[in-house]
């Protein structure tokens, strides 16, 4: 069964029937993703995110294991909502985060630094690379929100004559694509 990039349902069953290469295949994928994720959202640093990631693995693993997570379906979204956690305990552990989890919201990383994020010096020359694989429209839009990282959707929008939603879902297609692109990049 081929695994879409978000779909990791078939992780439940692979932990459960000991199929060790297919799940250490599927971990790898994931443990990207979320060490992705913890840097870009939540401007994580590298070694802060390789060791919450690490930690929300584990704990999801156990619980596979143990048979309290049932739901393949939903297991990408548990996934990440556990690193998440794990990154707010990791920070108030280490006496910067001084509210509850609850009350934590505020600590999400604006859409304006995700892209910041992005940008660091070893990643530029990949991310430039991939920039020149779009198609001119799609890296117009793109520029645009890296040459104006505090516009809004709306800005966006009659910028652009298309409608807010249009907006966010284009932004959101290219920045999958830009992902991917990356990831591969990388990898060579």
């Amino acid at each position: 069964m081929a695994t879409s990039r978000s779909d990791y349902s078939e992780l439940i069953e692979a932990i459960k029937q000991n199929k060790h290469d297919r799940t250490n295949e599927l971990l790898q994928d994931i443990t990207s993703r979320l060490r992705d994720y913890l840097q870009v959202v939540m401007s994580a640093d590298k070694v802060t995110a390789d060791e919450v990631t690490q930690r929300a693995l584990l704990e999801v693993y156990e619980r596979i294991e143990a048979d309290k997570i049932q739901d393949s379906r939903s297991i990408y979204s548990y996934l990440l909502r556990t690193t998440r956690n794990e990154f707010l305990q990791f920070k108030r552990e280490q006496g910067f985060l001084n509210t509850p989890l609850d009350e934590a919201e505020d600590h999400f990383v604006d859409p304006a630094e995700q892209f910041q994020n992005l940008l660091d010096e070893e990643r530029q020359q990949i991310l430039e690379i991939c920039m020149d694989e779009l198609k001119e429209r799609s890296r117009k839009l793109i520029d645009y929100f890296f040459d104006n990282p505090d516009t809004t959707t709306k800005e966006a929008s009659e910028e652009f004559g298309i409608s807010g939603a249009n907006v966010r879902t284009r932004k959101s297609r290219i920045l999958s694509r830009l992902h991917e692109c990356y990831k591969r990049k990388r990898q060579q």
